[in-house]
């Protein structure tokens, strides 16, 4: 009988799982805060260790649990956001996530040391869970609303007088190109300039949707409305249910109203048009 080669493996112990990370929620919002929770404590890998209703209780929290992320929100009563993010990007990294996508506090957070900004309507809930991983690893997250603010600050800085050589010259060496606004429009004068640059249509920080959404032509109430963000960031309806504290049958009959009114058949569609990602409608859809 042929003696078995031992297997060195064998004895090696299990492999241990990664602790979940630790996640700080602070929005003054009791709503938001819940609904935030129950979407993030959902997920096998993520734990939410405390709930802060404004900035002072978000560090006291932070400084406590020792989180891995702090998920913050811009006005709160007392110490806001704005004001505790110096103090709290010390303990954790920190992303905003709130309904604030007015340029100069876009700015100001990520200047103070904010992680990424997430403007609710804007990101569903795969992307948040995505997020708040990423934010843990040192990547940056920014939804439309965000990239958009920096992309202004950009384009009212002044440009660069120390690019390397070659770059940046063309109008001045090339013959044949015209200055921009001198018979050519920019998209051609561009186009002739760098021929290859494509644009992304996905991603969050990719174009393909504008900043801002009419939505006031769907007619939808308030509460509709609240329903319709939370559907949007990828809630199902039990979620929404424990968020908004109404019943599930609730839940349906908005959301039937809702399809109606935004014509849509599937949550998917609606999202699409309530976020403003979907194609232009037909002549037979909305207008």
């Amino acid at each position: 009988m042929q003696d078995r080669t031992p297997n060195p493996f064998e004895t090696l112990p299990p492999a241990t799982p990664p602790a979940p990370l630790r996640v700080v929620v602070a929005d003054d919002n009791p709503v938001v805060r819940a609904g935030l929770t129950a979407l993030l404590s959902g997920r096998a890998d993520i734990t939410v260790v405390a709930e802060a209703a404004d900035g002072r209780t978000a560090w006291e929290a932070a400084h406590a649990h020792r989180p891995d992320v702090v998920l913050l929100d811009v006005r709160m009563p007392g110490v806001d956001g704005i004001s505790a993010l110096p103090y709290l990007v010390g303990i954790a990294p920190v992303l905003m996530l709130t309904y604030s996508r007015e340029s100069e506090i876009v700015q100001e957070a990520l200047r103070r040391g904010a992680g990424g900004y997430l403007v609710h309507g804007e990101f569903t809930a795969d992307q948040l869970v995505d997020a708040v991983r990423d934010i843990k690893e040192g990547r940056p997250h920014l939804t439309p609303s965000a990239a958009g603010a920096l992309l202004a600050q950009l384009r009212r800085e002044s440009p660069s007088s120390s690019l390397p050589e070659g770059l940046g010259g063309a109008t001045a060496h090339e013959p044949g190109y015209p200055t921009p606004g001198a018979g050519t429009t920019s998209a051609e004068h561009l186009s002739r300039l760098q021929p290859d640059v494509g644009q992304s249509s996905s991603g969050w920080t990719g174009g393909g949707r504008p900043a801002a959404v009419d939505r006031s032509r769907f007619q939808l109430s308030a509460r509709e409305a609240e329903i319709m963000d939370l559907i949007a960031s990828g809630m199902t309806n039990q979620q929404i249910a424990a968020t908004c504290f109404i019943s599930e049958k609730t839940v349906k009959n908005h959301i039937n109203r809702i399809f109606a009114k935004l014509h849509s058949t599937s949550r998917a569609e609606a999202a699409a048009k309530w976020l403003g990602t979907a194609p232009d409608p037909s002549p037979r859809g909305l207008r």
